[in-house]
């Protein structure tokens, strides 16, 4: 097993980071444990992130050196001092909106305690210094070394996504459409929940892509991953929709025997083909979307001549066939995208 994959490239990136760190400022003849802590926690999941919160770092670490500068000025080394220290440096980067450069603020001024006795002015600058040196030699390890890539996992994680997502839709639409199995109802709801996080875990990591495009990627990877995530906004959707069907209020379904059956088989029908048990084919979408359309307008109408009392809420009917009908577009859309991304690789 390769040691990227055992331990992971964050693991090694910091390893490295604190490795060049500790060496450069041992050449200079600093101590290097100021700017260890700083490379370690200014190591992100992608660079930009890096960049972003090494640049709110630096002032708050600022302030905490100082902090721990003006205490031991006047309380010497003593446990009032490090209180101190670390109530004002929390404060102020508080109050200043130094949120992302709190943490190692703080463990840098009451770590100054223990060693400054003297030089109080240059022992400041020579944090500040040092905790230049961290960030610094951080952000251009995450940015060079291993940089991060998450498009093979957003390509992962959407294509389980889909796959989920179809035995979903033939599970719900099987589900209601069958009394006997109605009482399974709410297992279908805790799936759903359970994909829901799996769709925010893939679109983090998309955020995380687009905020390092600009860094590492190429035109071509460029148009691919948009092309990903068109497709992961095409399978929110999708799963928006399902979510729609299976929370709406039912009361008796009242559907014939020809209408339940046309539902199963498009039902199934998608769900094969996100599962990629069968291939998509633009003429089979095209036509299935006719028959539905049709039984959505012959369900209209039917409905069209109810009381008002009666469509105070839509008819659940016309709730599994609309949602259905969005489904169904929206499974072509999702195609259509994968496919346009192949055509122009060719």
């Amino acid at each position: 097993m390769k040691l990227r994959s055992f331990i992971g490239s964050r693991v090694i990136k910091t390893g490295i980071a604190v490795l060049l760190t500790a060496y450069i400022c041992e050449w200079i003849g600093w101590s290097p444990v100021f700017a260890v802590i700083t490379a370690i926690v200014t190591i992100e999941p992608t660079v930009s992130d890096s960049i972003r919160k090494g640049l709110i770092r630096f002032p708050a670490s600022a302030i905490g050196a100082a902090y721990a500068v003006l205490f031991i000025a006047l309380f010497g080394n003593s446990p009032v001092t490090y209180a101190l220290s670390a109530v004002f440096t929390i404060t102020t980067c508080f109050r200043l909106k130094l949120h992302d450069g709190l943490l190692v603020a703080t463990i840098t001024s009451v770590a100054m305690v223990d060693v400054i006795h003297s030089n109080y002015v240059m022992e400041f600058f020579i944090r500040l210094f040092t905790t230049t040196i961290g960030l610094s030699v951080s952000t251009l390890v995450n940015m060079f070394l291993l940089p991060p890539d998450y498009q093979k996992n957003i390509q992962t994680k959407v294509s389980s996504i889909a796959q989920e997502l179809g035995k979903q839709i033939q599970g719900i639409y099987y589900c209601l459409l069958h009394v006997d199995e109605i009482n399974n109802e709410s297992k279908y709801l805790d799936k759903l929940l359970e994909l829901d996080k799996l769709i925010i875990r893939a679109e983090i990591l998309s955020r995380y892509q687009t905020n390092d495009s600009k860094y590492h990627f190429t035109e071509n990877n460029q148009e691919k991953f948009k092309d990903i995530k068109t497709q992961l906004h095409f399978l929110r959707i999708m799963h928006y929709h399902l979510t729609n069907v299976i929370d709406h209020p039912k009361e008796q379904i009242n559907i014939d025997e020809k209408e339940k059956n046309e539902l199963l088989n498009v039902s199934s029908y998608i769900a094969q083909v996100l599962k990629k048990e069968l291939a998509y084919n633009s003429d089979d979408i095209q036509d299935k979307r006719t028959r539905l359309n049709e039984l959505f307008w012959k369900e209209k109408h039917r409905t069209h001549n109810l009381s008002n009392d009666m469509l105070n809420k839509l008819p659940f009917e016309l709730v599994m066939l609309y949602e259905l009908i969005s489904i169904l577009e929206l499974t072509e859309d999702y195609f259509y995208t994968a496919n346009l991304h192949k055509e122009n690789a060719n």
